[in-house]
């Protein structure tokens, strides 16, 4: 597992574009638990520990257990005794005419999308899906504004103009303003994510002690589970796009972080470029699904329909069926990345000034590909929990532990903590 987990960690160093040495960290404990066929291990450790180096953490102490946890927290959160999240019924694989499908529906909108597309009841989805090519369903479903693909093998995924363009991207592309700005005290972080890979990022910015105000649209709020989790040491506010009082969050920004489909947020005036020409030593970090160039760039998509089109959830199943990663590991460790890229820009602004780095799901499943000699054993460990009142979730990756639950979903003012 160390040397793994070493060798993983220095390339992804070096996709991180930074002349700062990298970490070198002492691993804790033997395992993750996070056995795949995929180096998943490796990924998840190296990620983990590029962020701790990133936050200036030159021998940072690493526990294998809690990083497995963590990854897995969807599996282990804990309310009242009880496990309030997972894949909501019309989420997962269906067998087509042809193959498979992988559908996504756990938001209400998703799930009104599928339905519309496929123009049946929820108790009907299965029939109406068995009845036709997984080709189709993937077509229609998106046309509607919904989530699902059609389940692909590796080569045909390869083969195609999205997963052409995919693999021929940076693993995190840097653009950097080349205008030196002040070093800035608490670094101020505008959280414009959804879901897992954004918030995980933002996250870990807030344990590194920045302030972390997450925003989200009054009309599609947040998944409670999904928060509890992900919400941790952040500040929680409800602003529609057009409201001024955004622009002007992202304008006294240190960082933004955005997680929307690529030109969601231009009309608004919160284009990376157009953050960055106001603001020339902002750190803008943008993620997406499918990665910045190819068809499919503009496509919504989650960590599972990432796994399913590309390849893995075929590697990961069985004859008989698909399967998929011990966690949704594309969307951990891409969000570790992202908090890492951060974090390193941060750390450059005084030299370099501000910059816009991009990063993918997709792209980090490249890197799973390209690395088949990582895998490892991950034997079974004992989860890592801690509780906060009601809520059990696992503790950080590194450092100690959270100091309070998250707070409710909109609950907080529209604006910076006073310092």
């Amino acid at each position: 597992m160390i040397d793994a987990a070493d060798r993983a960690l220095h390339d992804l160093w070096r996709a991180l574009d930074t002349d700062l040495p990298a970490p070198e960290p002492r691993w804790t404990g033997p395992s993750t638990g996070l056995a795949c066929p995929m180096p998943v291990e490796a990924l998840a450790l190296g990620a983990v520990a590029a962020a701790a180096g990133a936050a200036g953490h030159r021998a940072p102490d690493i526990d294998p257990a809690r990083v497995g946890s963590s990854f897995r927290a969807d599996q282990l959160l804990r309310v009242d005794g009880t496990t309030p999240g997972g894949f909501a019924p019309l989420s997962g694989f269906w067998p087509a005419a042809d193959g498979w499908v992988r559908t996504h529906a756990n938001y209400p909108h998703h799930r009104a999308r599928l339905l519309d597309a496929l123009q049946v009841p929820a108790d009907e989805v299965g029939p109406a899906i068995a009845a036709r090519p997984a080709r189709e369903v993937e077509e229609l479903v998106v046309g509607k504004g919904g989530i699902a693909v059609a389940v692909r093998d590796r080569p045909t995924w390869a083969a195609t103009e999205q997963g052409s363009a995919v693999a021929a991207e940076p693993l995190v592309t840097v653009q950097r303003a080349e205008r030196p700005a002040p070093v800035v005290g608490t670094p101020r972080v505008l959280d414009l994510t959804r879901v897992i890979a954004g918030p995980v990022a933002t996250r870990t910015l807030a344990l590194t002690g920045a302030d972390v105000l997450r925003v989200d649209p009054p009309s599609m709020p947040e998944l409670a589970a999904q928060h509890l989790d992900t919400g941790l040491g952040k500040r929680t506010t409800v602003l529609d796009a057009s409201d001024p009082r955004l622009r002007d969050l992202a304008d006294t920004a240190d960082v933004v972080v955005t997680g929307y489909r690529p030109g969601a947020l231009d009309r608004f005036g919160l284009a990376p470029e157009d953050l960055l020409a106001r603001r020339p030593g902002l750190v803008v970090v943008r993620l997406d699904a499918w990665g910045w160039t190819g068809p499919w760039a503009g496509r919504r998509g989650f960590d599972s329909i990432v796994q399913a089109a590309s390849g893995i959830a075929v590697a990961c199943g069985t004859d008989e069926r698909p399967g998929a990663l011990p966690a949704q590991a594309l969307d951990h460790a891409t969000g570790y990345l992202v908090a890492a890229a951060a974090l390193l820009g941060l750390a450059e602004r005084s030299t370099r000034g501000g910059s816009i780095r991009s990063l993918s799901l997709a792209r980090t499943g490249e890197w799973l590909w390209a690395h088949p000699e990582l895998v490892t054993d991950a034997p079974p460990v004992e989860p890592v929990r801690q509780t906060l009142g009601a809520v059990e979730v696992p503790p950080p990756v590194f450092g100690g532990s959270w100091a309070a639950p998250a707070h409710e979903l909109g609950a907080d003012a529209p604006r910076w903590r006073q310092v």
